[in-house]
């Protein structure tokens, strides 16, 4: 059997924030793949604006670097449970990976899950422990904990073996010691490890054309472009293919550009074969898992399953009194054909249309998920409404299931009662839990993933932000009866319209927490604060002083209220009810009730009671 020496393929895995794509981006510095004048910027894969902000990474990236006469492709794929489905089909691109584990934290509940894809595609792993410099790290414990999550996921033989290498990307450093005084300012341990370890491509590239698409990407000029590998066989650039679709027919076309990868380009090339990954453009409706082929010797690769999404939500038009001041696109004509395209790229997301025209049910694969593309639709001038999320439930021989989660939580041991308190309240069950001694301890729970929609806001101020949680899908388990966690609390609802004052916030302040400043724009029926006590309380909070001409005794005095606590886009997802929309607008985010107007709430209420007995 022939081998392709010249190249290897390998995909970066590691649970979100262990170091990634700044590994990525020391590999491409110290790789000489770029020239001297050119600058490389921090964390450079993460193209996208909000990957920037948060520091994460949401789609997978390719690059390529040569290093001694090897052409190493590497994908730096997301550390997110939510964007999983990146991740498997990325597994199937290459033929080894390389497992980053921070040094300190160690395995955590991504670094299971990345893994376990994998191991299930018999690749090759490496592992580098990194931030090896900080002043907590435990490189040697870290390795045995590794080696542990190994066996418990049914790794074999060859794949125990793994070689390790100790780094700390930040600095540009690493060696094959986990003494930190012994890191040297290169990475050819790494490179050495992937050119000595990761199998190279059998080189069929005299059989006939089998080609993959694993990624998606769309380009105004070009079109669509279908990412993936070479499995035999060579391409051509002019070159008649077939297109095996997902539903069994085939479609022909011509390839009309095709790209390779070096350091963060694409370059134009002519040819490719066997082992190469590729992106290639000419063909409209390219879908991920189709293969291309000759004409006349058509042979489809098993097709790429994709985990289902387990989240849904409601995109509606706005409606709201304030519709149509801040975003310039506001009709459902402009949101379907925004929502549509994204499907060109997306493939965990689904998009059903409803009875109504104004709305769609939108499903994905959690909360982070969705929320990034109501981000991105916000930035490009969208408006919209959306639902409370809510868990998608299926029905497997014939029981009724819900989604689960694995949750991971390390906190100071004096939160350990109220987190174990509050998760049994969600209806979780322990599975584990781990006391270093160090006054740290470690808690593994599974919990209905309805139970986990609003939770971490109360996690942190349980925990007064000392605690980490992290967690992802684990399985379909039967459903649980009754309510699983859901708002506690209710809402301070706007009664009136107009501009919130200082006088008015005063008044209802200690009522409960207060979402908006004063002077901000209110309208009747739009929340704005949380109550203290169950149900809802309606407020007029544009309420003006009545002016008077009779000096006050405490007239001199200023008023200070309370500062107002501003929700970020994820928390006010969480904190929605079954009765209530976020609007979501360029400027703003505002929470509301579906129903504006009070009195015709409660009539509301009381039919759904009646109806309820």
């Amino acid at each position: 059997m022939k081998l392709r020496e010249d190249i290897r393929n390998v995909a970066i895995i590691a649970h979100v924030d262990h170091g990634k794509t700044t590994l990525v981006d020391q590999l491409l510095r110290k790789s000489g793949t770029f020239n001297d004048h050119e600058q490389v910027a921090e964390r450079a894969m993460d193209s996208n604006a909000i990957e920037k902000e948060r520091g994460i990474t949401i789609l997978a990236k390719n690059t390529a670097i040569n290093h001694n006469g090897v052409h190493i492709n590497i994908l730096d794929t997301p550390g997110h449970a939510d964007f999983g489905g990146e991740v498997e089909r990325i597994m199937k691109m290459v033929d080894g990976v390389v497992l980053v584990v921070d040094a300190y934290e160690g395995t955590m509940p991504q670094t299971r899950f990345v893994l376990k894809k994998a191991l299930e595609q018999h690749l090759t792993p490496l592992v580098v422990v990194n931030k090896i410099d900080r002043p907590s790290a435990r490189p040697a414990e870290v390795v045995d904990e590794v080696l542990e999550l190994f066996i418990e996921l049914g790794a074999d033989e060859d794949q125990l073996e793994f070689p390790v290498v100790y780094a700390a990307a930040v600095n540009g450093t690493s060696s094959l010691s986990d003494n930190v005084d012994d890191q040297e300012e290169t990475m050819d341990p790494i490179f050495d490890l992937i050119i000595n370890n990761v199998p190279a491509p059998v080189d069929n590239s005299d059989e006939p054309l089998q080609f993959q698409v694993s990624l998606l990407d769309y380009n105004d000029y070009v079109g669509r472009i279908g990412i993936g590998r070479i499995f035999r066989g060579t391409m051509e650039v002019g070159q008649s293919v077939a297109l095996m679709k997902l539903d069994g027919s085939v479609k022909k076309f011509r390839v009309t550009k095709m790209f390779g990868f070096l350091g963060l380009k694409r370059v134009e090339i002519t040819q490719a074969k066997a082992g190469d990954l590729v992106a290639v453009s000419g063909m409209e409706d390219i879908f991920v898992g189709e293969t291309v082929t000759p004409d006349d010797h058509q042979e489809a690769l098993p097709i790429l399953r994709i985990d289902e999404p387990t989240l849904q939500m409601t995109f509606v038009t706005n409606n709201s009194p304030f519709a149509g001041r801040e975003g310039k696109h506001v009709t459902s004509r402009k949101i379907e054909e925004r929502l549509l395209a994204e499907l060109q790229t997306d493939v965990s997301l689904r998009i059903e249309p409803t009875a109504s025209p104004d709305a769609w049910i939108v499903s994905g694969r959690g909360e982070l998920h969705l929320s990034i593309l109501i981000e991105n639709m916000r930035r490009e001038g969208y408006e919209l409404q959306v639902s409370k999320p809510e868990v998608i439930i299926r029905e497997i021989d014939g029981v009724k299931c819900e989604p689960m989660e694995r949750v991971q939580i390390d906190t100071p041991e004096e939160y350990v009662g109220s987190i174990m308190e509050s998760i049994g309240l969600r209806k979780g069950e322990m599975a584990d839990m781990v006391n270093d001694g160090s006054g740290q301890v470690r808690l593994i729970f599974l919990v209905p993933s309805r139970g986990l929609i609003g939770y971490t806001t109360e996690f942190l101020s349980m925990t007064r932000g000392y605690g980490i949680i992290n967690h992802t899908f684990d399985s379909y388990q039967p459903m649980q009866k009754g309510r699983v966690g859901g708002r506690s609390r209710g809402v301070l609802v706007s009664m009136e319209t107009g501009k919130s004052t200082t006088y008015g916030t005063m008044q209802v302040e200690d009522r409960g927490t207060i979402f908006v400043e004063p002077g901000t724009d209110i309208y009747e029926g739009m929340i704005v604060g949380e109550n203290n006590r169950e149900g809802d309380i309606a407020v007029n909070i544009v309420k003006a002083k009545q002016m008077t001409n009779i000096r006050s005794a405490n007239k001199d005095q200023t008023n200070v209220i309370k500062k107002p606590r501003t929700l970020t886009l994820e928390e006010s997802l969480e904190f929605l009810n079954d009765d209530e929309y976020c609007e979501i607008t360029p400027e703003n985010i505002r929470l509301r009730k579906k129903i504006l107007n009070k009195n015709e709430r409660e009539k509301a209420a009381k039919r759904t009671k009646t109806a309820d007995k």
